[in-house]
């Protein structure tokens, strides 16, 4: 797809939000069982259905998808996704390109080992390694962008508030 095709195909839906803010609030949604005979949750994906279970340094065998893989997955994919949109848009040509996440974790704080320790990502990695002629002040744009449209980097970033809310049915 090239920049004038990108800009055809999201005209209208730009042009709808714009006359109806309303319109481009859309509520995303992810569904998952408990696993009866596991450590673990299935998640539908849309596409297949993911098992996600202990991480082996948590005790885990290593054969269920991590979340915390999944969640810096989803972030190599929404970056992988909106860096190429931009670079699309920006008309900035891109001969290959890899997109990679890691992140940095204390599994003692996770498993109650030690109560200072804390539970989840202490810091993320996100890198970019991109084959191009382009000159960098293009590629500083194309960064400041991409980091700036991220749906998930901008929700790791900011934090959003988040509810959480315990509903039971009796057995």
């Amino acid at each position: 797809m090239d920049a004038a095709a990108l800009r055809a195909r999201q005209a209208p839906i730009k042009d709808r939000y714009r006359s109806n803010p309303e319109a481009a609030y859309v509520t995303l949604r992810a569904n998952g069982r408990l696993d009866d005979q596991n450590i673990a949750c299935k998640v539908e994906t849309g596409r297949a259905l993911a098992v996600a279970g202990l991480h082996p340094a948590t005790g885990g065998t290593g054969l269920e998808l991590c979340s915390g893989d999944m969640l810096l997955e989803a972030l190599v994919a929404c970056a992988g996704v909106t860096l190429m949109a931009v670079a699309t848009g920006l008309e900035i040509p891109l001969k290959s390109g890899t997109i990679s996440a890691e992140g940095d974790l204390d599994f003692r704080g996770t498993l109650g080992v030690d109560k200072d320790a804390p539970v989840g990502f202490a810091q993320i990695r996100l890198f970019f390694d991109l084959e191009t002629e382009a000159p960098q002040e293009k590629l500083d744009q194309l960064l400041k962008l991409t980091e700036r449209y991220c749906v998930v980097y901008q929700t790791i970033r900011n934090g959003p508030p988040l509810e959480v809310r315990l509903r039971s049915k009796r057995a």
